[in-house]
C-alpha cells in the first residue's frame, strides 16, 4: 500500500510541476503575447535575427512548445517562410535550456519552495484587481510558485535508493551495458517526454534522478538528448491539422534535432570530455568523478547541444528546406504559399522605397483575392457533392482568414512609414493603399459569404438546376472581369494616371446582370416556377456578387482619387 501511495504521491508533484509551468507559461504569453506575436510576425530574412528572435521568445515565456506550436500556426496562416520558420524554431531550442537552469540554480541549490506560499499569496491578491493584466500577472506569479513547489514534492517523492540495494543493482544493470545503455537512455528521455508534452518536466525528473544517484552522468546526458527528440511532438501534433508548409516547419523541427542527436552521440565521449572541462573550468567540479557539479553539467549539456546544432545547421537551412519539402509532397492546392512576399524584410532605407514595396504587396494582395473566387466558383458547381464542397468550403474561410491577416500587416507596415517623412505625393499614396487593403479584406469576406450562403442552401436540403448553375457562372465571369480589371489598374495606377472606364464597363455588367436574374426570378416566383426557399439563396448568391463589384470598383476609384 505505502508504494501505491508513493506513486501517486510521485505522479501529483510531477503533476504540479507541469501545472505550474503551464500556468506560468500561460501567464506570461498573455502579458507579453500580442508583442511577441508581432516581433514574429515581422521576422526579418538575417538567419540571426531570427534565432535571436526564437531565442529570447521561448526563454521569456519558459515553453519551447508554445513557441513552435506559434512558429507553426504562422506558417499555416502564411506570415512566416519555411526558411524564417526553421531559424526561429533553432533559437527555440536554445531558449528551452532556460529553464533547465532555473532548476538547477533555485530548484536545488536554493530551496525556493519555502517561499512558493507567501508567492501564492501575492500572485492571488493580483488575481483579485480588476485589471486583466494584473490578473495575468498573478497567474504567472502562482505558476512560478507552484512550478517550484511541484520541484520540490518530487524531490522528496522520490524513493531514496540507498537502503535498497536490490533497486541499485537494477538499475545499475541498465547502466552497464556501455553505449546500448546510452540509446537506451536516449529512447527513456524520447518516450518520457512525448508522454508528458514537456521538455522542461523530463529535464526535471533527470535533474532529481541524477541528483538522487540513480543515475550517472553519462545516462542523464543520453535522457537529455532524447528529450530533445521527444520535444518536436508537441509541433507535429499541431502541425497535422495545418496545411503542408505547417507540417514541413514541424518536420524541420524533427530533422533539425535528430540529426544533432546522431552527430552527438558519435562524438559522445569527446562532447561529455568538453562539458566537464567547462564546469570545471567555471570552477565546479568533474562531474564524471563528483556529483556536486551533476546538475549544472547537465545543463550544460543541454545548452550546449542545442547552441553548437544550430551553429552547424544554420549554414544548412536551405538543405532542410528543401528536405522536408521532398519528403511532404502536398497536392497542387496545397502548394499554395500564403504569405506576405514583398514588406516580409521590414522597413526599407527610406520610407519612399517602403511604399514601393508596400504597392507591391497591394498588388500580390489582390491576387491573392482572385484565387479565393475560383474557390467560389468551384463551391457554387460542386455544392451538391457533400465532401467536395466541406473541403472547397473550407479553404474559402482559409482564404478569409488570410485577408485579414494580409490587410492587418500591411496596415501596420504602412502605420510604420506614416511615421517618417513622406512628400505629398507618398501621403496621397498611403492613404490609397489604406483604402483599397480595405476594400479587398471585404472581397475575402465576400468570397467567404459565398460558402457560407452553399452551406445554408445545402443544410435545408436545396438543390439548384442546371440553368440556375449556368447563371451564376455567367455573374461569376462577370466578376471575373471586373477583378482582372482591377489588377491590371492596380499595376499601373499608382505610377500613371489611369482610365478606368474598364472597370466602370465591368460594373455596369455585373449591376444589369443582377437586375435582369432580379426581375426574371421575380416572374418565376409569380408563375411559381421556383421554389421559394431555393430563390432565396440564388439571390443572396447574386447580390452577394453585385456587392463585390462595388468593391471591385472602389480600388480602382482610390487609384483615381491618388492621381
Amino acid at each position: 500500500m505505502s508504494t501505491v501511495f508513493q506513486i501517486l504521491t510521485l505522479l501529483g508533484a510531477l503533476g504540479m510541476f507541469l501545472y505550474g509551468m503551464t500556468l506560468m507559461s500561460e501567464g506570461l504569453q498573455k502579458v507579453a503575447g500580442s508583442r511577441l506575436r508581432s516581433i514574429l510576425s515581422a521576422m526579418t530574412a538575417n538567419s540571426f535575427t531570427r534565432i535571436l528572435t526564437g531565442t529570447l521568445i521561448t526563454a521569456i515565456i519558459q515553453s519551447s512548445s508554445a513557441t513552435t506550436v506559434m512558429i507553426v500556426s504562422f506558417v499555416n496562416a502564411g506570415l512566416l517562410s519555411l526558411t524564417q520558420a526553421v531559424g526561429v524554431i533553432m533559437g527555440a531550442n536554445i531558449g528551452t535550456t532556460v529553464t533547465s537552469w532555473l532548476i538547477s540554480l533555485l530548484g536545488f541549490t536554493a530551496d525556493i519552495s519555502t517561499l512558493s506560499i507567501p508567492l501564492i499569496g501575492i500572485g492571488f491578491a493580483f488575481m483579485m484587481f480588476k485589471s486583466q493584466k494584473r490578473k495575468n500577472i498573478g497567474e504567472m506569479i502562482i505558476g512560478f510558485a507552484m512550478l517550484f513547489l511541484g520541484l520540490s514534492f518530487l524531490k522528496d517523492s522520490v524513493p531514496d535508493l540507498s537502503s535498497n540495494p536490490e533497486a541499485i543493482a537494477f538499475i545499475q544493470k541498465w547502466t552497464d551495458w556501455g553505449f546500448f545503455s546510452v540509446l537506451i537512455f536516449v529512447l527513456v528521455g524520447t518516450v518520457m517526454t512525448i508522454v508528458l508534452q514537456s521538455s522542461s518536466a523530463t529535464v526535471a525528473l533527470t535533474l532529481v534522478m541524477a541528483s538522487q544517484g540513480w543515475i550517472p552522468f553519462e545516462m542523464a546526458a543520453a535522457m537529455v538528448l532524447g528529450e530533445n527528440i521527444g520535444t518536436t511532438i508537441t509541433a507535429n501534433i499541431a502541425a497535422s491539422v495545418g496545411n503542408i508548409s505547417a507540417k514541413r516547419a514541424a518536420l524541420a523541427h524533427t530533422v533539425f534535432n535528430v540529426f544533432g542527436v546522431i552527430w552527438v552521440l558519435a562524438l559522445y565521449k569527446p562532447f561529455l570530455w568538453l562539458v566537464s572541462k567547462i564546469v570545471v573550468g567555471l570552477g565546479g567540479e568533474d562531474p564524471f568523478v563528483s556529483s556536486a557539479s551533476l546538475l549544472y553539467a547537465i545543463s550544460t549539456v543541454h545548452t550546449l547541444f542545442n547552441v553548437l546544432n544550430t551553429c552547424i545547421l544554420v549554414w544548412f537551412t536551405p538543405q532542410i528546406v528543401r528536405f522536408v519539402t521532398w519528403a511532404l509532397k502536398g497536392h497542387k492546392d496545397e502548394e499554395e504559399v500564403f504569405r506576405l512576399r514583398y514588406i516580409q524584410g521590414g522597413m526599407m532605407s527610406t520610407a519612399e522605397l517602403s511604399l514601393e514595396q508596400a504597392e507591391q504587396e497591394v498588388v500580390h494582395f489582390s491576387e491573392i483575392v482572385k484565387k479565393q473566387y475560383r474557390y467560389a466558383r468551384q463551391a457554387v458547381n460542386e455544392s451538391d457533392d457533400e465532401n467536395r464542397f466541406d473541403e472547397l468550403f473550407k479553404k474559402l474561410e482559409h482564404y478569409e482568414q488570410i485577408t485579414d491577416r494580409i490587410e492587418f500587416e500591411i496596415a501596420k507596415y504602412l502605420s510604420n512609414i506614416r511615421e517618417s517623412d513622406l512628400s505629398q505625393e507618398g501621403t496621397n499614396k498611403l492613404q490609397a493603399m489604406y483604402k483599397i487593403i480595405s476594400e479587398l479584406e471585404s472581397m475575402g469576406d465576400s468570397g467567404f459569404n459565398v460558402g457560407r450562403i452553399l452551406q445554408r442552401k445545402n443544410l435545408h436540403s436545396q438543390k439548384f438546376d442546371e440553368t440556375t448553375v449556368r447563371k451564376l457562372n455567367h455573374m461569376l465571369d462577370l466578376v471575373d472581369v471586373a477583378i482582372d480589371c482591377m489588377i491590371a489598374n492596380l499595376k499601373e495606377g499608382f505610377h500613371h494616371v489611369i482610365n478606368i472606364s474598364n472597370a466602370q464597363d465591368a460594373e455596369h455588367d455585373i449591376n444589369e446582370y443582377r437586375d435582369n436574374l432580379k426581375e426574371e426570378h421575380l416572374r418565376n416566383i409569380e408563375s411559381e416556377e421556383s421554389g421559394y426557399l431555393r430563390g432565396v439563396y440564388y439571390m443572396d448568391l447574386v447580390s452577394e456578387c453585385e456587392r463585390v463589384g462595388d468593391f471591385i470598383i472602389n480600388v480602382s476609384e482610390a487609384l483615381v482619387e491618388l492621381n
